[in-house]
């Protein structure tokens, strides 16, 4: 008897800095997510895609919620609550060191939802089972109907475990992508990742949440790809820093992210990398949609 095709959205949630982006690429397999120890590293839903002969399933990653403080983090909010919408299967991820009421009203809403949730309590290599057990009681308590499992992203502890229930939970369908589709989103894409987890883990303060970063030119041939970006920021002194002394501060951001482009695509890489002030940009409605946010 033929086995049926079975597909689904895995969407995954939670607050920034739980480890959504660690866990979203030991699911899928490949880097899709930029991980840093900065919160609200991912800006966008990012899906990553695991295809078998009769299955597929597409994991999602979206922003940490947060309460929104300019037009930016409001749009990095609707893509978490649209996440609500659409899944199959809700990973709800939490920690065993945040408190268990932060973000109560986006709690409310997952406690609404009527498809399966798996909450992850991730990185309990950072404490003891006494206080796992109580940790998991409580949220038995909070969300009784969901399927509470702990897990350590970082050491991928249980995480196989939590890829066979996801499996089991799929329903009956057909793909939603080409079988061969990694993600939904194009190489340029993971281009401005890369760099913007450079520009996280290099620049201090504020001035990683202040950029932006376009790609203007993405040429591939058979040696190599030529990649043109510019790294958009808020105020001419934003751009001094970024650029530094003589320049050195943006060199050794590319130099990094170069390296981390060719891995990625498995290719040489020529980068060049730009600044360009654009100011308030995360409180302009038309920037933001030329970045691809959704403000509605």
């Amino acid at each position: 008897m033929e086995k049926k095709h079975k597909s689904g959205f895995v969407n995954i949630v939670g607050n920034p800095n739980v480890g959504k982006s660690t866990l979203m690429n030991r699911l899928v397999g490949e880097r899709i997510s930029i991980i840093t120890s900065k919160a609200q590293t991912t800006r966008h839903r990012i899906m990553g895609i695991v295809n078998t002969e009769d299955m597929q399933i597409v994991y999602s990653d979206t922003p940490g919620v947060l309460q929104p403080n300019y037009k930016l983090q409001e749009s990095m909010l609707n893509f978490s609550e649209s996440a609500l919408d659409d899944a199959d299967v809700l990973l709800y991820v939490t920690d065993v060191v945040e408190t268990i009421d932060k973000n109560e009203s986006f709690l409310q809403e997952v406690k609404k939802e009527n498809c399966p949730v798996l909450l992850l309590i991730n990185k309990i290599d950072l404490t003891d089972q006494a206080k796992l057990e109580a940790l998991v009681q409580e949220w038995k308590e909070i969300l009784p109907s969901a399927e509470i499992i702990p897990v350590s992203a970082l050491t991928n502890f249980n995480i196989d475990y939590v890829k066979h229930r996801v499996e089991e939970l799929m329903p009956e369908s057909p793909p939603y992508f080409e079988k061969d589709a990694l993600t939904d989103k194009p190489a340029r894409f993971f281009v401005t990742e890369i760099i913007r987890e450079k520009i996280l883990l290099y620049y201090q303060k504020e001035i990683p949440y202040a950029v932006e970063v376009v790609v203007e030119l993405f040429k591939e041939d058979a040696e190599m790809i030529h990649i043109k970006s510019v790294i958009i920021c808020e105020r001419d002194s934003q751009k001094g820093i970024l650029i530094g002394h003589r320049g050195q501060a943006l060199k050794k951001v590319g130099a990094m992210a170069r390296k981390d482009i060719e891995r990625f695509f498995e290719k040489k890489v020529f980068l060049e990398m730009f600044v360009k002030v654009e100011k308030d940009w995360r409180n302009r409605d038309n920037m933001l949609r030329k970045f691809g946010y959704r403000l509605e």
